[in-house]
């Protein structure tokens, strides 16, 4: 959970920096922007980058500082209570519906993708996973229920399945400019 909320919190921080620096900037090319697809400019300049006025990824910093904190408690063998990760889940359940909004927008409505975003749906993905195992680990224990031992067993699987989902989704969307550079 610190590792991946690390990695969240550091692609936010530096899509802010890049945010900011086009704000103040109007001709400064982002360290994102790689080539005609993987461009943060052209997803930075979309309604799509706000959240109620607020720039994603100033969404993300926050987000992303409380599951680093939690991170650092966890490691430190503090103690939560059960409510704290099931409200922790269901932080990061909302986000990683936002991401997948994203995704789509990305793909279907900007037609461009952001390298640090991607990092931040990769980090949402698995920080769902992480968090909703631990939050469901004493259910599992008190109840016999088939559904949530499968579930539990197959994450990791069921996680790597919704990876390559998206990824081939990308693939496909963009196999145009893809296949010129093969």
């Amino acid at each position: 959970m610190l590792i991946a909320g690390a990695f969240g919190l550091l692609a936010s921080m530096t899509l802010t920096v890049e945010k900011i620096r086009v704000l103040l900037d109007r001709d400064y090319v982002p360290s994102c922007n790689l080539n005609p697809i993987m461009s943060c400019g052209s997803v930075m300049g979309t309604p799509q980058a706000t959240l109620l006025g607020l720039p994603n990824p100033v969404v993300g910093v926050v987000g992303f500082t409380v599951v680093v904190v939690t991170g650092v408690l966890a490691v430190t063998k503090v103690p939560l209570p059960h409510w704290y990760w099931i409200g922790l889940t269901v932080g990061i359940l909302v986000g990683t519906a936002f991401v997948h909004w994203l995704i789509f927008q990305s793909l279907y409505r900007i037609g461009a993708l952001c390298p640090y975003c991607m990092l931040v749906w990769v980090v949402t993905i698995t920080l769902l996973v992480v968090a909703a195992s631990i939050a469901f680990r004493p259910v599992l224990e008190r109840r016999d229920s088939a559904v949530l031992r499968v579930l539990f067993q197959w994450r990791w699987s069921i996680a790597t399945l919704w990876f390559t989902a998206v990824f081939l989704q990308i693939m496909i969307r963009f196999w145009n400019y893809w296949s010129t550079l093969i």
